[in-house]
């Protein structure tokens, strides 16, 4: 009997540690998986981190354009270049623009004009594009020409092609 119960306590022994090889075995698999799942989890963060910014820059430059459209009080291509060349003073310079039509866009209505401004210097067509480009309005430039003045070759000759977009 007493050798039963010595089997009994051996069998006892070597089944709990086998109960706690198996167990620790489980445990070391569970802690190797975890550890690459946090590393797996870690790279995404950083790529989401990266993302985060790149769609915070791209939603300001949607904001800033939403911004525009809800500012527009302009009727059209027209009265928008004529608010640009007056707020830096240089609606005398301005000497033809020509509407080129108008068209139906999913947002609204795209207006084009073609404009000449005559005897400009490098700074007051620096001033007319960077004001095009912050009017309070969506307006853009297709296309520019620039040549020298025939009188003063210090002066300069711009064509334009503007478009100006207006929301329904």
């Amino acid at each position: 009997m007493i050798r039963i119960l010595k089997d009994k306590r051996l069998i006892s022994v070597l089944a709990g540690l086998i109960i706690f090889a198996v167990g620790s075995a489980y445990g070391v698999h569970l802690l190797s998986s975890g550890k690459s799942e946090l590393s797996l989890l870690k790279e995404q963060r950083k790529e989401m981190f990266l993302l985060k910014g790149d769609y915070l820059a791209g939603r300001h430059r949607v904001d800033a354009v939403e911004n525009k459209k809800s500012l527009s009080g302009s009727q059209g291509v027209a009265q928008a270049v004529d608010e640009v060349f007056l707020s830096i003073g240089l609606k005398d310079k301005l000497k033809t623009l020509k509407s080129t039509g108008k068209r139906e866009v999913t947002e609204g209505f795209e207006e084009d004009a073609d404009l000449y401004v005559e005897k400009v210097t490098m700074n007051e067509m620096v001033n007319i594009f960077y004001k095009i480009q912050s009017a309070p309005m969506i307006l853009s430039v297709k296309r520019v020409t620039v040549k020298k003045a025939f009188d003063n070759h210090e002066l300069l000759n711009i064509s334009l092609g503007i478009s100006f977009l207006k929301t329904k």
